[in-house]
């Protein structure tokens, strides 16, 4: 007796969601650099097998500057909700390995709805940050997203707990959805956090300083105020 053509598509999506982990080579680079993936980050963060995705096969829709052959399911973010010791929690993790975590427009409307969803329901979020900053082949579209994005962290804001946890590179566009949550988490030695880096200061203003001494972890948990908790890990 042949399949129906449900059960044939849910077998499609199954096999296409076993991809959605990414390449070996990506997830190696990805440890090289001290970082876990962003499944890796929320496997340890929520109960096991607590975890319900949403949207993971969402994709960027623009092909200009060779976007339609840089795709990847997810568009670089992994959302969904778990518990965590029985409690529920929204979540998203920015992936790195996907065009370095920028954020696009359908990468930012995820996110959006995360936080729409922990508004509506009364549920904590956290976000974990990995992020060159705006996707600029998307331009106005990309900025509008985290427009979107900032608006939900405000509409958070005493309502539900908002956790930030910046786990690796957070710039440009990036850097403000953090400041905007109510507890932020860097790493030392890993994460960063500023509008723009090193480079454009010394070009701007001939100041030679370090990704460290701009926006490391102990610079915003000491002087800025925009970290909560500095860790080693």
């Amino acid at each position: 007796m042949s399949e129906s053509p449900r059960t044939a598509k849910i077998d499609e999506l199954r096999k296409i969601r076993e991809r959605l982990i990414g390449d070996e080579s990506r997830i190696r680079r990805q440890h090289e650099r001290g970082k876990l993936t962003a499944r890796e980050r929320i496997d340890l963060l929520l109960d096991p097998g607590s975890f319900v995705e949403l949207d993971p096969f969402v994709e960027h829709r623009f092909t200009s500057f060779g976007m339609d052959k840089r795709k990847h399911m997810g568009d670089g973010v992994v959302t969904g909700y778990g518990t965590i010791d029985g409690r529920p929690v929204l979540v998203y993790s920015q992936d790195f390995m996907f065009m370095g975590g920028s954020m696009g427009e359908m990468h930012a409307r995820k996110i959006s709805r995360v936080l729409r969803l922990a508004a509506e329901n009364g549920m904590p979020v956290v976000g974990f940050y990995d992020s060159g900053g705006a996707r600029i082949q998307e331009g106005v579209a990309a900025l509008m997203g985290l427009g979107d994005i900032f608006r939900g962290n405000v509409a958070c804001s005493g309502v539900v707990p908002q956790i930030a946890v910046v786990a690796g590179p957070t710039a440009g566009g990036a850097a403000y959805s953090p400041a905007l949550m109510d507890f932020t988490f860097m790493v030392r030695g890993i994460s960063y956090m500023f509008i723009t880096g090193p480079r454009v200061v010394r070009e701007i203003t001939g100041e030679e300083i370090s990704f460290e001494g701009l926006g490391g972890a102990d610079v915003h948990s000491t002087i800025s105020g925009v970290a909560t908790v500095a860790v080693e890990s």
